[in-house]
């Protein structure tokens, strides 16, 4: 078959395809027009429609200049799936321990709903030792020893909260700005808005530790209702760190190419007839893949890092874990990553056996975070990353101050507590030290409350995005990760 009936042929699977919808967007004196009229006088700030736009219809990707002046350019945000007790690793409490075992205040249950916790529960004090440390004088459990050495890089706000006490909408609403499914992810947001500095590498890469996925599932580092080429794409910590990016046995690389090349011609006249945003997406992405096949072994291998950093993570090549995965983000955004994301599951301890106690569970998952956490910052900070990098810590939600005890369950745990939990940044300009606190029980807010929506209007203004002004249009509004209110607001005294 020649190339002219190749296209013959396209021609005319194009026309059966047409249907009125089709017609009335594409007719030059019809409700295509009328739409695309109005839709251009409409053209808001924020949205990249009016930036650069022919440069980003050809590469989505292309870094782009911040609205703002930013503070950091890149992320590394680490997720602690089933959100870690606040109680025993930052926010000390000793009237909490000095009330161990104690009944729980009724003033504390009236009105209140409770995942699990049923009847009148006791008081549960911290159940490891606490410290200050560093100028700051900031509290750190004994279970996180390395981490406590970094006091002074970081920004430990203990004042956070949220709406939802269910692990899967927390993390959409903390992670996409909505409680339910459908939104745009965090990193995809950011990409959209920045793009990304290295062109043969994700702009977004999202890896998982601990055997499960999170709670929120694939929708946590999806596009939404943005193109595809924002999502986060995940990689695997052994095996081909990508599945299907390697070319089948039998095919070289100079047959991989000309097959694109096909492809992507067709692709082109479907792109010229319908300007589907996606099929731009679907090249992006073939000739993306194509140049991973030599970027991503070697951003992934971490057998060339020297043994003393391998030391320093508690790495070890061919394996998958958390520590292998903080070494990787470092080696992420340093070859020019825009968003890592890192979710590590089995921090939801609730005390109904072993597997999620307080005793057991509890310091194996410190065990595994603390001492690569803590190399990720020292390592970012003596390469001269941290400042232009912003690394988040946390969970989806906090833990109660009293024993959950679920059926009678004689292991210590905290149930889910949406009234206040704990979050810590390092890097990218933020303000060194505690900022906000709780109640002497750890139960409430009791100074500068931090809500959802004004953390995120904050992550974004550090960026150099404006929260208010970055929008993508969708069903008739300007879509924006911090909703559609005009109330979140960008905390500047979390800054330096």
């Amino acid at each position: 078959m020649t190339k002219d009936s190749i296209h013959t042929e396209f021609v005319r699977a194009r026309c059966r395809m047409l249907t009125r919808r089709h017609f009335l967007r594409n007719c030059q004196v019809g409700l295509g027009a009328i739409a695309l009229g109005s839709m251009t006088d409409r053209k808001s700030e924020g949205s990249l429609q009016t930036q650069d736009s022919l440069h980003l219809a050809v590469n989505p990707l292309q870094s782009r200049k911040p609205m703002i002046p930013p503070r950091a350019k890149n992320v590394i945000y680490l997720h602690m799936a089933g959100s870690p007790p606040q109680h025993e690793l930052f926010d000390y409490k000793p009237t909490l321990a000095a009330r161990h075992m104690q009944q729980c205040p009724d003033e504390l249950l009236k009105d209140k709903t409770f995942a699990f916790i049923k009847g009148k529960p006791k008081l549960l004090g911290p159940t490891y030792k606490f410290a200050q440390h560093g100028q700051s004088a900031s509290w750190f459990s004994e279970m996180i020893p390395n981490l406590a050495t970094h006091a002074d890089d970081l920004c430990i706000v203990k004042s956070m909260h949220t709406d939802q006490f269910n692990h899967a909408p927390a993390q959409l609403l903390l992670h996409t700005g909505n409680g339910q499914f459908g939104g745009a992810s965090f990193g995809s947001w950011v990409t959209y808005g920045l793009g990304s500095e290295n062109q043969d590498l994700p702009g977004f890469i999202v890896m998982v530790s601990g055997g499960t996925m999170p709670s929120g599932g694939k929708s946590l580092w999806g596009s939404g209702f943005l193109p595809s080429v924002y999502q986060g794409v995940q990689c695997r910590g052994e095996g081909d760190p990508i599945l299907f990016v390697n070319n089948p046995p039998g095919m070289s690389r100079d047959v991989r190419r000309k097959s694109l090349d096909a492809l992507n011609e067709l692709n082109r006249h479907e792109l010229d007839q319908f300007q589907d945003p996606e099929t731009l997406t679907r090249i992006n992405q073939f000739e993306l893949a194509f140049r991973m096949q030599i970027s991503v072994p070697n951003v992934m291998d971490i057998s060339r890092e020297t043994p003393k950093t391998l030391e320093a993570y508690g790495a070890k090549p061919g394996t998958a874990s958390f520590a292998n995965n903080c070494l990787l983000a470092r080696r992420l955004v340093e070859k020019g990553v825009r968003f890592v994301q890192l979710f590590d599951w089995g921090w939801d301890i609730h005390g109904t056996g072993k597997h999620d106690d307080l005793i057991t569970q509890f310091p194996k998952k410190c065990s595994e975070m603390d001492k690569p956490v803590a190399a990720l910052i020292a390592d970012l900070k003596q390469r001269g990353m941290l400042d232009e990098t912003l690394v988040i810590w946390g969970g989806e939600f906090g833990r109660t101050p009293m024993n959950e005890e679920r059926n009678g369950s004689k292991f210590l745990g905290r149930d889910h507590h949406p009234d206040c939990f704990t979050i810590w940044m390092a890097g990218g300009g933020m303000k060194v030290g505690s900022y906000g606190s709780t109640d002497e029980l750890g139960y409430q807010v009791a100074e500068n409350k931090l809500e959802i929506r004004d953390f995120q209007a904050t992550l974004l203004h550090a960026l150099g995005l404006r929260p208010h002004k970055l929008s993508f249009p969708f069903q008739g509004l300007k879509q924006r990760f911090i909703g559609p209110a005009d109330t979140p607001q960008v905390r500047h005294e979390l800054f330096a």
